[in-house]
């Protein structure tokens, strides 16, 4: 049977205190709601409805690159049931299961939706609801069950004493079938202490019905987890942190400080890898095996082959660095810089848009912008390609084996030829032909005796 997925993210968030929508709150470098679609994609799903309300056009807008989207306007909105109905004409003429799902509920597993999706098929149920025990169930829907098995769901504003004492609750994820959903959902009253259409109150009328209603108890509460505010977003944030970083230690991977590194969800990490605290690895970065990642190192959409050593303070984004490099500390590679296998990028080096070459070293202030460099290039310490005049980028060419010396100028566009070498201090406006010594400085003059004389004049 086909598998329909609804999302809600039409909430306000009042406690967010935002202008922008809930769900397009980050973690781990990801929106609550790309979070939650990615949970979605594990279900294949036929059809994916997004009911949208507060911020509909933000969270339309962030989504329109995903092709296939149904995007249903909840308005007003008037809870849940409500909510759900939206999505009757985008499911009109199907037949299968919906899942619904919460656009704020970013840490469910999908090992877990799918063990959801399976159960309620295995029982032939109309209606599956995703449950968990917790110490405090404050605020929840608590699951009323009579003889082992649910009867129904009471808000806790609307719970007696005794209702208020249980500690099974409704994480508000069910699966349903689609046949008697929609005529059901429109005969839920709102008679409760909110005025809302409750859609727990399904459950109540399917076993009045004589309907199957399925439950699925959580091993994990916290994949039920929502954000309603700035600390919640935090709280989950360390979550899937504290996951991630789990998962990489069980695959070999050495993390120091797992509180104080954050890994994103399409990173990967090699074996035997060490990293030290305070480093972000983000976006689809991609990490070797036998790497060492000093403290407080930012990487961002960037390959790192096996056996290079990132030393501290380097922020590098969507750049190659080839095996068995060194890169700072405190180096900034900026995009399509690639750094070649045995290379040395050093302290408060920098390249854009730069290839360095194999055995290449730039090991103390630099900075090196449009720029191919070859193998076995020595680039000493101050030099500079002078890459824009202005108006446009010019590219700097320097061959194999060519020494640059200490506090040169190299002004684009121009060419250092095969072992070549530039004196220290040069500035080099044309190109240096193979094994040339190239000297572009002001001649030197020694005055003798000049400081003694002017010592001299002094009163």
């Amino acid at each position: 049977m086909s598998v329909h997925v609804v999302i809600l993210a039409a909430g306000k968030g009042t406690r967010m205190r935002s202008s922008r929508a809930k769900v397009l709150h980050e973690i781990a470098g990801l929106s609550l709601m790309e979070h939650v679609l990615r949970i979605a994609e594990t279900l294949s799903p036929a059809t994916t409805v997004v009911i949208v309300g507060h911020g509909a056009d933000q969270v339309e807008q962030a989504l329109a690159k995903r092709p296939g989207l149904v995007f249903a306007l909840q308005e007003p909105q008037l809870g849940t049931g409500h909510a759900l109905l939206q999505a009757e004409s985008a499911l009109q003429g199907q037949q299968g299961t919906v899942v619904l799902l919460s656009g704020d509920v970013p840490l469910l597993r999908p090992v877990t939706i799918g063990r959801v999706v399976q159960h309620h098929h295995d029982r032939g149920a109309a209606a599956t609801v995703v449950t968990a025990l917790v110490d405090d169930p404050a605020g929840y829907g608590r699951i009323v069950r009579t003889g082992g098995e649910i009867s129904a769901i009471v808000e806790h504003r609307d719970a007696s004493e005794q209702q208020c004492r249980i500690n099974e609750i409704n994480s508000g994820i069910y699966a349903f079938e689609l046949g008697p959903l929609f005529e059901a959902v429109r005969q839920i009253g709102s008679g409760n202490a909110q005025n809302e259409y409750y859609l727990p109150d399904l459950v109540r009328m399917y076993r009045e019905r004589g309907l199957g209603v399925e439950t699925v108890l959580l091993d994990d509460p916290t994949e039920i987890l929502g954000v309603n505010s700035r600390q919640e977003l935090a709280e989950l944030a360390a979550i899937m942190r504290t996951r991630r970083t789990e998962e990489l230690m069980a695959a070999g991977v050495t993390v120091i400080d797992p509180a104080t590194t954050w890994i994103g969800p399409d990173v990967t990490v090699g074996a035997d890898t060490v990293i030290h605290p305070g480093v972000h690895l983000e976006g689809r970065t991609a990490i070797g095996s036998h790497v060492v990642i000093q403290p407080n190192v930012r990487i961002v959409d960037s390959t790192v082959a096996d056996g290079v050593k990132i030393n501290s303070f380097c922020l590098i984004v969507e750049s190659q660095i080839g095996p068995g490099a060194s890169v700072g500390p405190f180096a900034h590679l900026r995009p399509q810089s690639i750094v070649g296998q045995d290379a040395h990028i050093g302290n408060f080096v920098e390249l854009k848009k730069t290839s360095m070459g194999r055995g290449s070293k730039a090991n103390h202030l630099a900075y090196l912008g449009d720029a191919t460099i070859g193998e076995r290039v020595n680039v000493g310490a101050g030099t500079i390609t002078c890459n824009y005049d202005g108006t446009a980028k010019h590219p700097t060419v320097i061959e194999d084996g060519a020494f640059i010396g200490s506090d040169s100028q190299l002004i684009a566009p121009v060419r250092v030829g095969k072992g070549a070498y530039v004196a220290a201090g040069s500035s080099i406006t044309e190109d240096v032909p193979a094994d040339s010594l190239a000297i572009a400085r002001g001649r030197q003059v020694n005055k003798v005796g000049w400081a003694e004389k002017k010592r001299a004049k002094k009163p």
